[in-house]
Order: C-alpha cells, then sequence, then structure tokens
C-alpha cells in the first residue's frame, strides 16, 4: 500500500545555476516546501534516479530542462520512461525551446507537462510562479 505521507521530491535538472535558482525562489514563494535535488547534468540526475536504493524515498517529480551539455533532455525524457522505477514520475520539461516538433517529441516520449522559459525575467518568473501553484496541488504515483 502506497505511503502517502511521504513528501515528493523534486528533482530538477537543469544546467544554468541562476535559472535554476530562481526556478527555486519561485517554487517556494508559491509555498511548496518539498525536497528539491538539483543537478546539472542529464547523468548525474539519471544516477540518482535508478539508484537501486531509490525504492526506499519519496516519489519524485522531475523538472527537466531540455539543453543541457552531456545529453538532451529527450534522451532523459526517453529513459526515465523506459525504466520501471521512473516511468510513472511525472515529468514537467522547462526549457527556452519552443520548436514545436521538439513539443511533441517530448509529449510522444512521456513528458505530463511542457513550459517554455520566457527569456524576459518578469514573465519567467511569473511562469514558474505558476509552476509552484501547480506543483503544491499534483499528486504523484508512489511504485511502492
Amino acid at each position: 500500500m502506497p505511503d502517502r505521507n511521504r513528501a515528493v521530491s523534486i528533482v530538477m535538472v537543469e544546467d544554468d545555476e541562476g535559472h535554476a535558482r530562481l526556478i527555486e525562489k519561485n517554487i517556494r514563494r508559491a509555498g511548496v516546501s518539498n525536497e528539491i535535488v538539483v543537478f546539472a547534468t542529464g547523468a548525474a540526475a539519471l544516477d540518482y534516479l535508478f539508484d537501486a536504493r531509490r525504492g526506499s524515498r519519496a516519489p519524485c517529480l522531475i523538472l527537466l530542462d531540455l539543453n543541457l551539455p552531456d545529453m538532451t533532455g529527450v534522451e532523459i525524457l526517453t529513459a526515465l520512461k523506459l525504466n520501471e522505477a521512473t516511468r510513472l514520475s511525472p515529468v514537467i520539461v522547462l526549457t527556452t525551446t519552443d520548436d514545436k516538433r521538439e513539443i511533441e517529441k517530448c509529449y510522444e516520449r512521456g513528458a505530463n507537462v511542457y513550459i517554455t522559459k520566457p527569456l524576459n525575467y518578469d514573465n519567467f518568473a511569473n511562469a514558474i510562479r505558476q509552476l509552484g501553484l501547480f506543483l503544491s496541488v499534483i499528486q504523484v504515483p508512489d511504485l511502492d
């Protein structure tokens, strides 16, 4: 039986430290106090998420940038959805890429939400605040 009292961890895969801080700040501003674990590379995030010991950790929601130094976000998304341990974890793509083919590809691969980061700071901060509000009400399936 799933333990509904375990808080959902937020795993952020974002190589831009400034964006990562802004995202976390606005998630907190929206009242979300869940643990946020940040990774600057896809490989580090996948190592963490696929770690056999993760089974005893809280379920997670993944915030995924598409433009990373070591692999594409689409490659990470594909790996997440093919892995039994992470296939049900919600993935929110949060990126500057607004190419319709890229958006479609992410949804085809299992992304739950696709948010384009506005290049304008105020618009970006507003989008992240809205994301924080979304995170405060979402329920993540627990595989236990």
